[in-house]
């Protein structure tokens, strides 16, 4: 290799490291301010945590509540109250929860892959459908179709998801008995041996195809319910991506040229807006991730969503604090992917 090829390769690195340094540095920043804004939001609570932690009766008892208080460092002042804080941060110590008297990281450890299950299940499903029907309202625009399908998205982003998830399981589970209406899995079937925590992928690790079967079964409703809104989201954003790419010059001197209509649309005009799709995939997927409170609540999910449901209405301000870290870490981690996958596909984000 010659070394004009060498200095060739190491210019290209470097700019895609650079940029990975930077995007780095700022999510770190970025995870800092949700640390102080968690911090700050829930000092502003009007509610003691010595009470929630103790309960009414040992709160009535001086000596209890102040050595509790002085436990928790809670007599210290502000500022030395958020230096302890980062610090048992630091040793991914969110505290304990006054409600289950776990380690709040212990709850998070059982309520997230939940989560993460029906996330990734609505993801799939959604980036399927919105992205695939966003392409034929676009090819199809001003048509029937293309009116049908933006109606119907309409409806998706429009129905309140509370209201949906009711409908749904009063129709399907309660009136019909067509799909279950709540938990995982079915009473009968045990968890599969825990590797990751979602049971779909636990079981087919370990072979057992029929609690799979019935894990994404217990899947249809609540995914159901969350992937009409988050469609109806990726349709419009798609749809208008879609038809800003296909005006664009480029694509219209390919037209020009001959090349067959299949070539230009998934080689010209996907490609082009696959950025904002992107983008758009990238919050989607961090809501979805920091917890569906309503959804997971009418279906009995037990994942991050109910357990900040709980933790919020029972005044339990360690678990509050835990979940709204994970939530802010979550969104972080999204964009933090969504931005070097920019990097990735366009070369000319990483030399801006």
């Amino acid at each position: 290799m010659s070394s004009s090829d060498t200095r060739r390769r190491s210019g290209g690195a470097r700019p895609l490291l650079r940029y990975v340094a930077v995007r780095s540095a700022i999510s770190v920043l970025l995870l800092w301010g949700v640390t102080l804004v968690t911090f700050t939001m829930t000092n502003l609570v009007p509610a003691d945590p010595v009470q929630a932690v103790l309960g009414e009766q040992a709160s009535n008892n001086p000596a209890i509540v102040e050595a509790t208080r002085h436990r928790m460092g809670l007599d210290q002042p502000l500022p030395v109250q958020y230096g302890l804080y980062l610090r048992r941060l630091v040793h991914l110590d969110l505290g304990t929860s006054a409600q289950t008297h776990n380690p709040v990281l212990v709850d998070l450890q059982s309520a997230f892959p939940a989560t993460m299950e029906l996330a990734t299940f609505v993801l799939v499903l959604s980036v399927l459908l919105g992205v695939g029907l966003g392409l034929v309202a676009a090819l199809r625009h001003q048509r029937l179709a293309d009116k049908v399908i933006r109606v119907g998205s309409l409806i998706g982003i429009s129905l309140p998801t509370f209201w949906l998830a009711t409908l749904a399981f009063y129709l399907f589970f309660y009136k019909l008995g067509a799909l279950p209406g709540s938990g995982r899995l079915d009473a009968q079937f045990s968890p599969p041996p825990h590797v990751t925590g979602m049971y779909t992928v636990d079981a087919a690790m370990a072979g057992q195809w029929d609690v799979l079967a019935n894990a994404l079964w217990h899947l249809v409703l609540p995914g159901g319910v969350l992937t009409l809104y988050t469609v109806g989201v990726l349709v419009r954003f798609s749809r208008s991506a879609i038809l800003e790419v296909a005006g664009q010059e480029y694509v219209l001197a390919a037209r020009a040229k001959g090349l067959p209509g299949r070539r230009v649309t998934f080689g010209y005009v996907l490609r082009g807006a696959l950025l904002p799709v992107l983008t758009m995939t990238g919050l989607t997927f961090g809501s979805l991730l920091s917890g569906s409170v309503l959804t997971e609540s009418v279906f009995a999910w037990n994942g991050m969503g109910q357990y900040a449901y709980r933790a919020t209405t029972s005044l339990d301000l360690q678990a509050v604090m835990g979940v709204g870290i994970v939530v802010g870490a979550v969104f972080i981690a999204a964009n933090f992917v969504v931005d070097l996958l920019y990097g990735v596909i366009d070369p000319r984000v990483r030399l801006a």
